[in-house]
């Protein structure tokens, strides 16, 4: 057994190489090549660590002595991510993303029937359609187009709304306070003033549901359950962001990738059977949820990869080392869209906190990539693709824009 407690710690590496936009932070890939763990300095003068190995970053997130609460966490970053409550505080009603059991259970097990495989599959025609139209808006526009703003974006704002019930009219508002809130460069008063600012407006719809419920999300948890409007509130919030920003970054980036790996595209295009091995190896190269979540604080000394990881120490998953970790997956650099382990990523987390979402997640992209590539297939960058500006200091990894150009017929 190792004990690095005497070595000098390293900070959370963040900054990528320019010629690469898809790889890594060449510091966290040498980290992640020389040993699953390494000690990690914080901004406060905590010492924690960093995962970067597959089997560790599993053993932490599926052991019950590692704790999400935000409270007993440290930050890595200079700005820790905000939510309700603050970020040194115990997590609000609601916020089951930093809870632990019993109280996440609880919320989990409301959930969880609101997002069934059979209900999500439910979902495709409806997906398709609101795939299908922005397609039709996008190609009626004509060339060029950001394929942000034209796809990547509106398609799941649009579902996700639909599924909670938000008024998608409202759509323009709350992705930009969400852009707010998951951007590093955003002074922590600009990001708590956009959470409460989405946190108003969903509480002023849970009251309008809750005096008339319709037929959604949001309104069937009114109904079914006993929660209160804070915690509905809290809910809505965290599905709300999770549900487009993540989802809306993936459409984009993975779009990006595979315009600039045209082996891989063309035998996409060519083979309708890759459609759902592709977005399990898109998720798996780019791991967009880059910064710093999800991190975990231990409740007792537990022992991962051969270190002893003491009571308090907060623990930060390295998640594009993770995922491009070769004792877990061949040739971890390249991008296959024909590999059979790329389903065993760690992109949706892994344990108890796992994404909520993931079938949607996974639904989404499987239809908006299949009908992009189908709808314009002579699809290319519009600008060269170190013009391209990337989110590094956003917590969601992704572009900013995607300028895009197609053959009209």
């Amino acid at each position: 057994m190792r004990d690095q407690n005497l070595e000098t710690p390293t900070t959370l590496p963040i900054r990528r190489d320019p010629a690469c936009p898809f790889d890594p932070p060449p510091e966290l890939t040498r980290l992640g090549e020389s040993q699953p763990l390494t000690r990690l300095a914080f901004p406060d003068g905590h010492v924690g660590w960093l995962v970067t190995g597959y089997d560790a970053a599993r053993a932490v997130l599926s052991d019950p002595r590692f704790t999400a609460r935000p409270e007993l966490k440290h930050s890595p970053l200079p700005r820790p991510n905000v939510r309700p409550g603050g970020h040194d505080k115990p997590p609000a009603p609601g916020w089951f993303a930093g809870m632990d059991r019993p109280e996440h259970t609880r919320y989990r097990r409301l959930l969880t029937g609101q997002f069934t495989v059979r209900r999500m599959k439910a979902l495709e025609p409806h997906i398709a359609r609101i795939t299908a139209d922005q397609l039709d808006a996008m190609a009626a526009a004509g060339p060029p187009a950001d394929l942000v703003q034209a796809f990547a974006l509106p398609i799941p704002s649009l579902v996700i709304c639909e599924l909670l019930g938000v008024p998608y009219g409202d759509h323009a508002f709350f992705e930009e306070q969400t852009t707010v809130v998951v951007n590093m460069d955003s002074t922590e008063a600009q990001a708590m003033t956009a959470t409460g600012n989405l946190s108003g407006y969903l509480n002023d719809l849970v009251r309008q549901k809750r005096a008339r419920p319709t037929d959604d999300l949001l309104s069937s948890l009114i109904t079914e359950s006993d929660l209160t409007d804070e915690e509905l509130t809290n809910i809505a919030l965290l599905l709300l962001v999770a549900g487009h920003e993540t989802t809306a970054n993936m459409l984009a980036l993975g779009a990006f990738a595979l315009l600039q790996h045209p082996h891989q595209l063309a035998a996409f295009r060519a083979d309708t059977a890759l459609t759902e091995t592709a977005v399990e190896e898109l998720m798996r190269y780019l791991t967009i949820v880059h910064l710093a979540t999800p991190n975990r604080a231990a409740s007792a000394d537990v022992e991962v990869g051969g270190q002893i990881i003491r009571k308090g120490e907060t623990v930060v998953m390295g998640l594009p080392a993770v995922n491009r970790d070769p004792g877990q997956f061949a040739d971890p650099d390249a991008l296959r869209l024909d590999r059979t382990d790329a389903r065993h990523h760690l992109a949706f987390g892994h344990g108890v906190h796992q994404c909520l979402g993931q079938q949607l997640a996974r639904i989404e992209m499987r239809i908006a990539y299949r009908a992009l590539f189908d709808r314009f297939p002579t699809l290319c960058l519009a600008v060269p693709a170190a013009e391209i500006p990337m989110r590094e200091a956003s917590f969601v990894y992704g572009v900013w824009q995607l300028p895009v150009t197609w053959e009209q017929a």
